[in-house]
């Protein structure tokens, strides 16, 4: 395992036709990319959102998913987890994303590409039914999910590039307001007592600020 943080895989995935999805399609089954991959303000070249209602746009522009996270997952699961199997489009070694404070940047390999932590991933019924058709074991997927305290983060793109497997990952800024993604899923969708943590958060994101203020 490198010691430097490192993105090890990048997937991307198109619309594609399935009974248990919500709206009969989903974009969730996801393809390693070879070669460079271009990041454009709305996530990587090639990656296509199906439900545009509940995914997509600048604060869920990409998914990232850390590698430790799924190796974890293999352990309570019994099964080989491939990167890329729970949607994500970087797969990254070397970083505790869902620990990340929400707002922290990161600058991936030299192309110029800035990205910044900004939500979380909510399990939902068509990640229960991709685990079912992938041959893994889906009892009670979105709560287990939940409570597993590994949601992983939707990034922003801050600058546009283009980046490779294998590119190092730094981080460039701690906002220091301490909350970190798992704090943000725990206030999202477990805890809405902890939502005003959320307002310590720059640039917060619009779906987030929107529950806080439901909940107010």
């Amino acid at each position: 395992m490198s010691t430097v943080p490192t993105v090890i895989a990048i997937s991307t995935g198109r619309p594609q036709v399935k009974e248990w999805a919500g709206i009969g399609r989903t974009s969730i089954d996801k393809t390693n990319v070879s070669g460079p991959a271009r990041v454009g303000e709305l996530g990587i070249e090639g990656d296509t959102v199906s439900d545009t209602q509940h995914h997509g746009g600048p604060d869920q522009a990409i998914y990232a998913y850390a590698r430790e996270d799924l190796d974890w997952w293999e352990e309570q699961l019994g099964r080989p987890i491939r990167n890329g199997q729970f949607g994500e489009n970087l797969t990254t070694e070397g970083l505790d994303l869902s620990a990340m404070e929400v707002g922290t940047h990161l600058q991936v390999g030299e192309g110029g590409v800035l990205l910044e932590v900004a939500y979380v991933r909510t399990p939902c019924n068509d990640f229960k039914g991709w685990m079912g058709e992938s041959g893994y074991d889906p009892t009670a997927w979105v709560k287990r999910f939940a409570l597993a305290g590994r949601p992983g983060p939707y990034l922003r793109v801050l600058g546009t590039g283009t980046i490779r497997a294998g590119d190092a990952v730094a981080v460039v800024h701690r906002p220091g307001h301490g909350v970190s993604v798992a704090d943000m899923f725990t206030a999202l969708n477990l805890d809405r007592s902890r939502l005003p943590e959320l307002l310590a958060i720059d640039g917060l994101a619009q779906k987030a600020r929107e529950t806080v203020e439901k909940h107010a």
